[in-house]
């Protein structure tokens, strides 16, 4: 089956929503792809913090030294100019006036800003500690007002290039450009071919590239892997951030317990109930994430325990009662049997978001033709060697926005005898069936060997040993790919071991200690 689009977007989180939103609003004929069944399926969902907004006593200039001082000065300036002049009125601007929500406010009616490490101001927003749950439930909501097509349950399979894919032979000499997307259609196991003016990918990070992550099990990896197949330039694929208070918790897995609870006041502590960040760094609590997430991590490994505490019931200094301020945390936590309001939280470190990405301007705009990223797939330089708390999804937003006003202003269409010389997917003549054992068994030994080589601490001796066993699991993986009967499972599978390639030799590349990116010197494996 073959479906003709001005723009087709792969991902429903806030980045790819907020561009479809726009481009809709522009006239153009758009469609929202998105691999699982929920379309709220997405990293934005399980946001819990809150979001950078403007605010009458803070100042680009503050919110710059920020974002700096945390990126470890690694950040692309102008990518930064943008982001601190147009990003935090857009939050009022568009999210609370356009789209209708309602941030969390004081008893005085007024909006409450809490902060989150790094930060030298309370700038933050948010709705309880349900921030990025009532952000995506209320695009999805306001996208399909304004009417944008959602197709739910379709995994994007490759790029549709010009070079690789038409039987043209002239489209060999011409310029690499991107002219669509194959998809799976997972529930009838068919492939279809969308072809559209524009892609714009905004499929998320790598986080479950890794053993122990916060983010969704659909977080593999997915664009960064398309987008190099096809020639795109991925950049800082090194560094990868960790967040330091993931719960430790036998049944509850995956579950972040938010940065902003030491906004709020919460003291990491050993298990005798020490406080000891003031040794890591003089910001203490409130350090950048990747010097929070080493200095938990080397506690954890020198105490022999398997976790660290987050104390806030002895510290929290909000107004509101804390049930109410942390609602989603205090009730996970007491389902765990945990009750926040009266002892510490067990907590380790965890894969959280990826700094590196597709390479774009601040105009979404990729180094293919009529290709665009936008959010934790795409890399602006914004974030430098490591992100600024809460900064994430303001990116999204702001870019998204930006992606969209680029295509409606530039875009121009393809002719339709250009795509009609591109094919429909080819099956393998015999196609396999794999044992759903052996992916997920593939899938362990990738999370197991970024974790343990490619992580929060890494060596020159374990990067290698994890290139060589990545290079030996991608042979495999590759080699049966190609004789497979396709499905989402072996999609993300490929898409996981060439995207942890990707990282792993940056890091190796990158023998300079920065940011969320540190090497051991002189260690062995």
């Amino acid at each position: 089956m073959r479906h003709y689009y001005d723009a087709v977007v792969v991902g429903s989180g806030l980045a790819g929503l907020t561009a479809a939103i726009n481009l809709k609003k522009s006239g153009l004929n758009v469609v929202v792809m998105t691999k699982e069944s929920k379309i709220s399926e997405t990293n934005t969902f399980y946001a819990q913090g809150g979001i950078i907004a403007s605010k009458d006593d803070d100042s680009a200039d503050l919110l710059r030294n920020d974002l700096l001082r945390a990126g470890s000065g690694h950040n692309n300036l102008i990518a930064v100019d943008f982001f601190v002049k147009h990003g935090p009125p857009l939050v009022f601007d568009f999210l609370v006036d356009e789209v209708g929500i309602q941030f969390s406010r004081s008893e005085e009616g007024l909006i409450d800003y809490t902060e989150e490490a790094a930060h030298s101001s309370r700038r933050i927003v948010h709705y309880e500690d349900h921030t990025g749950d009532k952000i995506e439930d209320s695009l999805i909501t306001y996208a399909g007002k304004v009417g944008v097509e959602f197709l739910s349950g379709f995994t994007a399979i490759d790029l549709i290039t010009n070079n690789h894919h038409s039987r043209d032979p002239q489209e060999i000499y011409r310029e690499r450009e991107v002219m669509g997307v194959y998809a799976l259609n997972n529930r009838l196991g068919v492939i279809e071919a969308f072809f559209s003016d524009n892609v714009v990918l905004a499929t998320g990070g790598t986080g479950n590239l890794y053993y122990h992550s916060t983010n969704p099990v659909s977080a593999t990896g997915d664009g960064i892997s398309m987008a190099h197949r096809s020639g795109a330039d991925i950049i800082n694929a090194e560094f990868v951030q960790f967040h330091p208070t993931s719960l430790y918790h036998r049944d509850i897995k995956r579950f972040l317990i938010s940065e902003s609870l030491r906004g709020e006041g919460a003291r990491l502590t050993d298990h005798q109930g020490n406080n000891f960040m003031s040794e890591y760094s003089e910001l203490g609590d409130l350090a950048p994430r990747d010097v929070v997430s080493r200095a938990v991590y080397e506690r954890i490994n020198r105490s022999g325990k398997e976790y660290m505490l987050l104390d806030i019931a002895s510290h929290y200094k909000g107004s509101e009662p804390l049930e109410k301020r942390f609602s989603k945390i205090y009730e996970t936590c007491k389902k765990g049997g945990i009750d926040i309001t009266k002892e510490p939280i067990p907590i380790t470190p965890a894969a959280h978001y990826f700094c590196g990405g597709i390479k774009t301007d601040t105009t979404g705009k990729t180094s293919l033709k009529n290709l665009y990223a936008v959010g934790e797939v795409s890399c602006t330089g914004l974030h430098g060697a490591n992100r600024l708390a809460s900064a994430s999804l303001l990116e999204g937003l702001l870019w998204g926005k930006a992606t969209a006003e680029d295509i409606a202003l530039n875009s121009r269409a393809i002719k339709r005898q250009r795509f009609d010389s591109v094919p429909d997917w080819e099956k393998p003549a015999s196609a396999e069936s794999f044992d759903p054992l052996l992916i997920d068994q593939d899938m362990k030994a990738i999370q197991l060997t970024m974790w343990n080589y490619a992580g929060i601490i890494r060596t020159s001796k374990g990067l290698a040993r994890a290139q060589a066993d990545l290079d030996y699991y991608a042979h495999r993986i590759l080699k049966f790919y190609k004789s497979a009967e396709i499905n989402k499972e072996i999609i993300e599978l490929r898409n996981a071991v060439v995207s942890s390639q990707l990282i792993v030799a940056a890091a190796l590349k990158n023998s300079r200690s920065v940011g969320c990116h540190y090497i051991l010197k002189n260690s062995g494996a």
